[in-house]
């Protein structure tokens, strides 16, 4: 019996299997859906922004003032808040969540009443959905993001999935409950009067419940704004991206500028979805109804405005001059500023570029399937080594960027009387601080751990990149001892007197390069884009002073121009 119960249910292997299934035998079914959902996302991002800002927060300010009942408070809230996110550079990112989250919230909304109102009909279908919505609601929302990937890649369609499961059940179980707890007695008024099932729902138990049903709607709508950082890990853009990049690099004031945008979109969302059920605790006597007439012309010129402005969403879609690429890179110092600079370069020639940020697998399988046309952050032989020999035959290696000048390694200020790991006995409470779990980085961390004896009661803290340095930064500046695990090319050797360890047992790997990967097909189908990509080689200095300058607080952007402008010549011969 013993032995049985330590038998390892095959749970795990078991999902993979239907996941994969799904994937082989639905791939059709799901390009179809990724292809469609990002066109209508794109046009209506494109639509957002092709508005001009301030007149957008003109028009939401209008529409504030008569829906509030001529208040003041939310149109001020709404100028100041929509000023503030103009003002932090932050407008375009405001457009693309708010995309998100009307999309994901339309979804959600759409399938979530009629689910609530099966299950508010039938008992049997209640005992049924219950417990799939108990665990739609307590999944960790991060387990979201692995099916979203598998079936349609990066972007904003996988993060829309992700919302809507995530999101889903507030509306159906408050539309249960809503229906459930109209009176008995007004039910039985309507049969008696020969009401039809249908008429029963439509003009009795709906209007009834619709001060639950669109609490419902509230909650789910504020559930899909929580998941914007969390979809940002997938190339979702927006202002979860922001914030994402903020905790990764560890930065404070970027962050809480992030933070803010999320909190005033969250407050506004909040605000009107509550106002919808702005006839809340009145009698139905009470509830003027509206003209026919007016709902007429109010929905004409509603539809008129939409397809006008997806006219303008559409044209500006097409704006590119040579062509739109897609760098995918993680959220590491190194390929930043790597990122940035090439992007720059690539613009400066005429294509319009979007860099997505990714975790490191999804990069490599974003380039692999052609949702993203190259990644330059590879690090070969050592660190990547696993997902270039899963996915490197659906790869176009370009060669280094950076060859043979990275390095992983342990890492100590200079005032640490340590020069070998071997040396290693007390050190920093025997604890190695980290970066994410998943990083190659820690994999190698990890292994040397286990190659030295003398690191036997040693372990290994991981964090993020961000906290690494914040934690280096802190020990140095009290003359505290600290061992990291890092790398190089890194901006700590610039800013601060630290030394890698010397590893006789090799357990961090030796010298590697940085590896440019490109999209099978991109050669024939952007030859110049290819060629500058396959020309593209710096140094260390290069590298260390870009993210050096970003470090300080200077926009990527900015200091990637600042380096082009600095050095010509190199990028001459990137673009011959």
């Amino acid at each position: 019996m013993a032995d049985f119960l330590q038998q390892k249910i095959p749970i795990a292997q078991a999902i993979d299997a239907i996941v994969d299934w799904l994937t082989e035998n639905l791939s059709g079914l799901f390009s179809l859906l990724q292809v469609i959902g990002q066109s209508v996302m794109d046009v209506m991002s494109n639509t957002l922004a092709a508005i001009p800002p301030i007149l957008l927060i003109l028009l939401l300010i209008i529409a504030a003032y008569f829906v509030f009942n001529k208040k003041w408070q939310m149109p001020v809230f709404i100028l100041i808040g929509f000023v503030f996110i103009y003002n932090q550079n932050m407008w375009d990112d405001l457009m693309y969540t708010l995309t998100l989250v009307i999309v994901s919230s339309f979804i959600a909304i759409v399938i979530g009443v009629p689910v609530g109102i099966v299950m508010a009909k039938s008992d049997k279908a209640q005992v049924v959905i219950k417990p799939i919505l108990d665990v739609m609601q307590t999944m960790p929302s991060f387990v979201y993001l692995i099916p979203a990937v598998a079936f349609f890649g990066i972007g904003m369609v996988p993060g829309t999935f992700a919302s809507v499961i995530f999101a889903v059940p507030p509306t159906v179980r408050l539309t249960n409950l809503g229906i459930r707890q109209v009176d008995t007695e007004i039910k039985e008024a309507s049969d008696s009067l020969g009401g039809t099932g249908f008429q029963k729902l439509i003009k009795v138990e709906l209007p009834l419940a619709k001060g639950n049903i669109f609490a419902g709607i509230n909650q789910t709508t504020m559930m899909v704004l929580s998941m914007v950082v969390i979809a940002s890990m997938i190339g979702t853009p927006g202002l979860g991206q922001g914030v994402l990049a903020a905790v990764q690099r560890s930065q404070i004031g970027s962050g809480f500028v992030y933070g803010v945008g999320v909190v005033i979109l969250a407050i506004m969302m909040d605000r009107f979805t509550q106002s919808l059920n702005k006839n809340r605790g009145k009698d139905q006597s009470e509830i003027e109804p509206i003209p026919k007439k007016r709902k007429i012309l109010v929905g004409g010129l509603t539809a008129a405005a939409v397809i006008v402005l997806a006219i303008i969403g559409g044209v500006s879609q097409s704006d590119a001059n040579k062509g739109a690429l897609t760098l995918a890179y993680a959220e590491q110092d190194d390929q930043v500023a790597t990122t940035t600079v090439i992007a720059q370069v690539l613009e400066e020639q005429g294509y319009n570029v979007t860099m997505t940020a990714l975790d490191i697998p999804v990069t490599f399988e974003a380039v692999a399937n052609g949702q993203a046309d190259a990644m330059l952050g590879a690090w070969l032989p050592t660190t990547h080594e696993a997902n270039y020999a899963q996915l490197g035959d659906q790869l176009d290696n370009l060669g280094p960027s950076l060859d043979e000048q990275a390095q992983n390694g342990i890492v100590v200020p200079s005032y640490m009387d340590v020069d070998s790991i071997e040396d290693l006995t007390d050190e920093a409470d025997q604890t190695i601080t980290g970066v994410e779990p998943g990083a190659g980085n820690t994999a190698a961390a990890q292994a040397t751990l286990e190659a030295y004896p003398n690191l036997e009661d040693w372990e290994l803290a991981t964090s993020s990149a961000g906290a690494m340095t914040t934690q280096l930064e802190r020990a140095i500046s009290q003359e505290e001892e600290v061992v990291v695990s890092a790398w190089s090319p890194h901006w700590i050797f610039s800013r601060f007197d630290v030394k890698f360890l010397e590893d006789p047992e090799g357990g961090m790997g030796g010298a590697e390069s940085i590896v440019t990967m490109a999209r099978l097909g991109l050669e024939e189908d952007m030859p110049e884009a290819y060629q500058i990509l396959d020309n593209f080689q710096w140094e260390v200095e290069d590298i260390e002073s870009v993210m050096l300058e970003i470090e300080e607080g200077t926009d990527p952007e900015v200091a990637a121009q600042n380096w082009i402008e600095e050095n010509p010549d190199k990028v001459e011969e990137w673009v011959k």
